[in-house]
Order: C-alpha cells, then structure tokens, then sequence
C-alpha cells in the first residue's frame, strides 16, 4: 500500500488513454457544443459521468485520483451526459493526455438531470485534471452539477520550469481556475440553454489554496466554496518553506531516538500524535515538496541545480534541509508575496482539514488562514471544520484505519452545509470538530 500512494503522491509520468466517444441511450448534441478559448475539444455522451463509468470507458484516469480517497468512499449511481475535454492555449506541455502535450487541459462534464448548478476545480498537489474524480466529481454530478476541473496550466514534479520569473507558475493557477470558470458558464448555456444559478469552487490541498484565492480576488464569478485543507500561502509566513525545512533536517536524528529532533518537528508545527505518518511523508513528501516548490520561488538558492538535491544531509551545501526562509532575499518574499492570500473572502466559505495532517501542519496552515479571515473581519462568510484524526491524503486511512479518519466523508458532509448555507440556513458555529456520524460514515 505505501508502495502504490508514494507512486501516487509524487506524481511522476502518467499514462493517459485517450478519450473516446461511446454509445448513450438517449438524445446527444455534444458536438455542437463549443468551450471558449479552447484549442481542442473532444465531445463524448456518456452513460455514466461519475468514476464507475469513465474508469471503463477511458474518460478518466485512474492514476491521476489513486491515493486521494479511501477505498471505502461510497460511490454513487450512474449520472449519464456530456463530456468535454480540451485544453487552452499553453507554452508548457508537461501534461501528455490525449496525445496533445500540452498543459491547461480541462475535463467539463453536465449531467442530463441538471440542477442548475456548477463546481468548478483545480487539481491538487501537481496532479492533472482528473485527479478531482473520485474526491469530488462523484459526488457533485450526482447532486447534478456540471463539473469543471483544471490542470491548472502546468503539471509534474517539474512544474516549476514554466515561466519566465519565480512565482509564475502558480500565477499560472489562479488564472487558469478564472479561465476555465468564464468558460464553462458559457458552455453550460449553450448546453442546458440558461447559464448556471449557482457557481461553486470545491478543491483539496493546492486546489483549495485555489479555492480560497478565487473567493477573495474573483469573488464575482461565484457563489461559494469549499477548501479542503488548502495550502497556506503568506509572504511573512507561514507557509511550506517555514515548516518543511525543519522537518527534513531533524527527521534522521529523530529516526535515531533524539528527543531533542523530535521536538523540533514538533516546534515546526506537526502535531503530536502523528509521528507514525512521519516515515511515510520523510520517504514520500516532505523532501520533494520542499525542494520542488523551492525552486519555483527562490531558484537562486541551489544555483544551476534543478530543485536541489534529493535527500542531502543537513550541512551539504545548498542543501533544503538547511533553507531558511526568513534569511532569503526580499525578492523572494516578494515572488511569494504575489500570490499570497490574506484571509479576504467575499463569499462564504467553508473550510475543513484534519488535526493529524502530517504535510501541511493544521497548526501552521488552516488555523492561521481562519484567523487571516477574522483579522479581514469575515468571519461571517467562514466556517473552519477541525477533523479530529484527517490526514493530508485518505489513502493513509487505508493503512492505518485504526488511527485515521478519511476527510472524503466530511467534504461530502461540508458541500451539502454550504449548499444549505446558500438555500438561507448558515452551519452552526466558525470553529468545531466533524465526528464521524456527521461525516456520514467512518469506515470502520
């Protein structure tokens, strides 16, 4: 099982299988359908929009979402419609589905029996437009909203190569979550007739950073979100760079039985109680992360290298496990500064993310994001849901059900909350744990 989510999670070549058109029982205009600003489309009607039908018939991709959820995650009946994927104009090509190499690929799905409602997402960590499928698009389509999933623009452990100045390729994202969002509310018209009611932005980890961006600079384009443990970005932390470095350099004195390394990892941010996730993200996650992301903003720490050195000693020169964010150059604090968030929401907003996240520290990430959103005085748009036992990616709970709790659950339980928070009926409170009974299931 570590074997399969460490594949996974490091989001190495993927394999695509092309998509194809395939039979439905019922009256199909697809191909009259244009997305704006597409490059390419490709038009499909479907039996079945949701993971148990485009795992068949080769609309998604398996690899692309493995990892993300717990075997368990109740799928949902059949959701026949239209299926669209395409991409926009990009200069990278590190996506390779359908043949076309090139990145900002978009995955645009509406179900027959519609609601009148859309979700739009970005893809997390720097996986490709499926990869929301399963945690996600299951549940949504057969709620019967149309589903928008972006690449984001550029994708693969060497994302960082796109653009010309540090920064650029996270720019990138929150620009493209604006494209494919204007898009899809026109193509939805064309389709449906009317354009949506109601606009929602869903994501996980970078696609919740996404999430939160969107809500506070281009709160005009929708209605709602949820963040599902999105990653924090502020220009004076914290943020990745202030907790990662720590983790890496003290994990070997750690694994040795040093008390003091130990609470040095601790001081960094990550929580007691989920040290047995640690051998796992010290294999998998915290070295990769930190080296990848570290090169896009700040490429000049490690020169000519091509994000650093994998799993070098602390004291190796130029060596991550030894990065001191406050220490770097005010250039790149200012790289970071460009797309940090503040915590000024314009539309409610509801936040969850377990207490045992092991990548992005609840601690350093999420609780400071909701006090970002009291200091803007939002507080009213927010509700911050603490999952007692979550982690970063539910795969985890697979191997340790016992210690775990999957997030899957409560993101369903959370999307309907703020659909009803919409219909007039706020969730109770800003601060409080999901149990298991209110996540719908616990999987065990």
């Amino acid at each position: 099982m570590f074997a399969r989510i460490a594949l996974t999670a490091v989001c190495l070549a993927l394999t695509a299988v092309p998509a194809a058109a395939t039979g439905h029982s019922g009256r199909c205009a697809a191909d009259r359908l244009h997305v704006p600003g597409a490059q390419r489309q490709l038009a499909a009607c479907l039996d079945d929009l949701t993971t148990v039908g485009t795992a068949v018939t080769g609309h998604t991709v398996t690899a692309d979402w493995a990892g993300l959820t717990s075997a368990g995650l109740p799928r949902p009946v059949a959701v026949p419609g239209v299926q669209l994927d395409g991409h926009f104009d990009d200069t990278s090509t590190g996506n390779t589905h359908h043949g076309w190499n090139s990145d900002a690929q978009f995955v645009l799905r509406m179900p027959e029996r519609w609601n009148g409602g859309l979700v739009v997402t970005g893809a997390p960590g720097v996986r490709r437009q499926y990869a929301n499928d399963r945690a996600i698009a299951d549940h949504v389509l057969a709620a019967g909203y149309a589903f928008a999933a972006t690449d984001k623009g550029n994708t693969g452990i060497g994302f960082h190569s796109d653009g010309r100045r540090p920064g650029d390729a996270v720019a990138e994202w929150n620009t493209r979550v604006t494209q494919l969002t204007i898009a899809a509310k026109s193509t939805v018209a064309q389709h449906y007739g009317r354009p949506p009611a109601r606009t929602l932005m869903a994501g996980l980890s970078n696609g919740g950073y996404l999430v939160r961006w969107q809500l506070e600079n281009r709160p005009g384009l929708y209605d709602g979100g949820v963040d599902w443990e999105g990653t924090l970005w502020t220009e004076e932390g914290p943020n990745m760079f202030t907790s990662l470095p720590a983790a890496i350099r003290h994990y070997p004195a750690y694994a040795a039985g040093d008390p003091a390394a130990h609470q040095a990892i601790l001081d960094a941010g990550f929580a007691p109680g989920s040290e047995f996730l640690w051998p796992f993200h010290h294999q998998v996650y915290w070295d990769l992360t930190q080296r990848i992301y570290r090169e896009e903003f700040d490429p000049a720490f490690d020169g000519d290298r091509q994000a650093g050195i994998p799993f070098c000693a602390s004291g190796t020169p130029d060596c991550d496990a030894d990065y001191d964010y406050a220490a770097r150059p005010k250039s790149v604090h200012r790289a970071v500064e460009r797309i940090s968030l503040t915590g000024r929401i314009h539309k409610p907003l509801i936040t969850l993310h377990g207490t045992l996240d092991a990548l992005l520290p609840i601690s350093r990430s999420s609780d400071v994001y909701a006090h970002l959103v009291t200091a803007q005085d939002r507080g009213a748009l927010h509700r911050y849901y603490r999952i007692d036992g979550g982690t970063h990616v539910d795969g985890l709970y697979d191997v340790y059900p016992d210690r775990l709790r999957p997030l899957g659950p409560c993101f369903r339980t959370a999307f309907d909350a703020l659909e009803g928070w919409l219909d007039g009926t706020p969730p109770t409170g800003t601060l409080m744990p999901i149990s298991a009974s209110t996540c719908g299931y616990s999987g065990k």
